[in-house]
């Protein structure tokens, strides 16, 4: 990468956590509706995932998927707009924080069901596989979907069709407001891709170049026909698991810990370290990122909403 790239990973990363602070400011105001999960803390799991892309490479995700939007291009106003559902949307108003999508851009989805997308992120996986597109999808979720049917189903189909798809469990602790050890019969998730022969590794997610580099590894084993991967990245939210969540599972002390290592501050640290970037060229970026989350908010707000004459429009396909 060039300097600008390093510069623009680090004000994808300030777009991300104000966009987020803005929004849990709006929806205090009761100007966002429905269920708001930020992503606060985990700026760098998909910043340095999504990095390491191609345009071919296929993104799909959870409900925690703003941070995710913005990393695969979707201006921060159309990610705005959506969660004031808003005509303007990324997704016409119709979507909300949790279903954020443009395929025109490879990223496939924000998916509301713990685990729902995996079997879907198989089949993208399948249709990259039939046509030959050399494309690998990138599916990402949480831990808590590590328990369940779909994640099994999923994984073990992939190994057998030995299929072009990137498993990646963003680990940040919990699942809702239960720790990995209540729920979970091993704490490591990437052991769990043992059972089914697949190769894997586990990384810092608190560090944005470890990330990055992890990811560039995986695509490149899954790209040279080697089969699915599995990618366990360690992480942390610094906020509740939604909006409406009251946080008397966890101490302060132990948030704190992990906020002593913010990933912004990391990889801020790293680009002036290795002489890629001034603390001047950071201020900059960060004066750029607060500027266009500003422009986001205020094209949202004065937004329209969805015309009543549109309420069956877009539910079939044409």
């Amino acid at each position: 990468m060039e300097k600008k790239d390093y510069l623009e990973l680090y004000k994808q990363m300030v777009v991300i956590r104000r966009l987020e602070e803005r929004s849990a400011e709006l929806y205090q105001q009761g100007k966002i509706g429905g269920f708001l999960h930020l992503y606060i803390g985990q700026e760098a799991v998909s910043t340095g995932l999504i990095s390491a892309r191609k345009p071919e490479d296929r993104v799909i995700t959870a409900y925690r998927d703003h941070g995710v939007a913005i990393n695969c291009g979707i201006p921060a106003r159309e990610v705005m707009a959506e969660l004031l559902g808003k005509e303007t949307g990324v997704s016409k108003g119709r979507g909300g924080s949790m279903h954020l999508a443009d395929v025109t851009k490879n990223f496939w989805g924000g998916h509301a069901i713990v685990g729902a997308h995996l079997p879907i992120a198989a089949g993208l996986a399948i249709g990259d596989q039939y046509q030959e597109t050399g494309g690998t999808t990138i599916c990402m979720f949480g831990d808590g979907a590590t328990n369940i049917g779909y994640f099994h189903e999923a994984l073990n189909l992939s190994k057998v069709w030995n299929l072009p798809v990137l498993w990646v469990c963003e680990n940040n602790q919990y699942g809702m407001g239960t720790t990995i050890d209540r729920a979970s019969a091993v704490s490591t998730m990437q052991q769990k891709a043992a059972g089914y022969g697949m190769d894997s590794a586990s990384v810092d997610g608190m560090d944005l170049m470890k990330v990055r580099e992890a990811s560039l590894e995986a695509l490149e084993h899954i790209r040279s026909g080697k089969g699915p991967y599995f990618l366990e990245i360690n992480t942390y939210r610094f906020r509740g698991h939604s909006m409406g969540d009251p946080e008397r599972y966890r101490k302060q002390d132990e948030v704190h810990k992990w906020q002593e290592n913010d990933p912004i501050a990391v990889y801020g640290k790293y680009l002036i370290s290795k002489k890629l970037a001034t603390k001047k060229d950071l201020v900059e970026q960060e004066g750029q990122a607060e500027k266009e989350v500003a422009e986001a908010v205020e094209f949202a707000e004065t937004s329209p909403e969805p015309a009543a004459e549109t309420l069956f429009d877009h539910i079939y396909a044409e």
